[in-house]
């Protein structure tokens, strides 16, 4: 190999570490996976302390306000599965008992501890009734 050509290698290889550091750097925060609650549990270790999202229905009667903030503890639940979590904003209008949620956040000994919540609206997924049905 030449003396140009292994310039123009070690060039590209450095250019290439550089730009797999920067894409790193900036999408590293927002890389996170996508897992049920059930999926979670079934080996918590390995995600404690990892970014992700969370995706689960709320407990019937799990939810739990602190009085007067916007401190919520509640329940997440999938196949049987139960995981608590705790989210400290404002919910989105749709956060209810048996509502299904998608929560961002980082799995703790105690728990979910979500940062973003997301809430499916029931309507949109429901299947609806035939006009004229019910008369």
């Amino acid at each position: 190999m030449s003396h140009k050509a292994l310039k123009v290698a070690i060039t590209a290889a450095v250019l290439a570490v550089a730009f797999g550091a920067l894409l790193y750097s900036s999408l590293g925060e927002s890389l996170q996976q996508y897992k049920y609650v059930d999926e979670v549990l079934a080996a918590p270790q390995q995600w404690e302390g990892k970014s992700l999202q969370v995706h689960g229905k709320v407990v019937p009667a799990s939810i739990q306000r602190k009085p007067g903030t916007v401190e919520y503890k509640f329940e997440l639940q999938r196949n049987g599965k139960v995981m608590p979590a705790h989210f400290n904003f404002i919910p989105p209008d749709q956060f209810k008992d048996d509502a299904e949620v998608v929560m961002t956040g980082v799995l703790t000994a105690n728990g979910f501890e979500a940062t973003n919540m997301t809430a499916k609206c029931p309507s949109k997924y429901e299947e609806q009734a035939p006009k004229g049905a019910g008369l």
